[in-house]
């Protein structure tokens, strides 16, 4: 149990020191190029959910990721056991929960900035950090650890 609650610590930590450098180092709004112009580094805050939805409503995020880090505990303790993928998932989740809610709760705001433009498309992707990045890789996970789960039971059948 110890090595899945040190991936949600470690996504935690790797998520705070992210944020801690670019507030430190860069002024709001700066961008410091990787791949230009695909890949930058941009100091951005955002004080809503995904894309800037609901924003000023912290009260919401409050109720909600206390709701989420209690459910994504109880469905570790009570399905995870014999499922590692799903485990690793939960803890991916649970990282990514916990570490936009310290931004939320300490600075009103959460700080993203991962910066992405899809050239073949030409899309702006969404400024992100490593806690939303945490998050999808958890979904993916999860739906990973559905499909791989299917096919045993649909084995099992035959």
């Amino acid at each position: 149990m110890f090595i899945y609650y040190a991936v949600a610590a470690v996504v935690i930590l790797l998520d705070q020191l992210t944020k801690w450098l670019v507030v430190k180092n860069m002024e709001l709004y700066e961008r410091i190029s990787i791949v230009d112009p695909y890949i930058g580094l941009l100091s951005h805050r955002n004080k809503g959910a995904a894309w800037g939805m609901l924003e000023g409503q912290m009260w919401l995020f409050y109720i909600v990721t206390i709701i989420v880090v209690a459910g994504i505990i109880y469905f570790f303790h009570k399905e995870a056991k014999g499922h590692p993928i799903f485990g690793i998932s939960l803890m991916f989740l649970l990282g990514g929960a916990i570490g936009n809610f310290i931004d939320r709760l300490w600075r009103k705001e959460v700080v993203d900035f991962v910066d992405v433009l899809i050239p073949v498309i030409n899309y702006d992707f969404p400024i992100f950090n490593v806690a939303d990045a945490a998050l999808t890789v958890g979904v993916i996970l999860i739906i990973i650890h559905m499909i791989l789960d299917e096919k045993k039971n649909k084995k099992k059948v035959s």
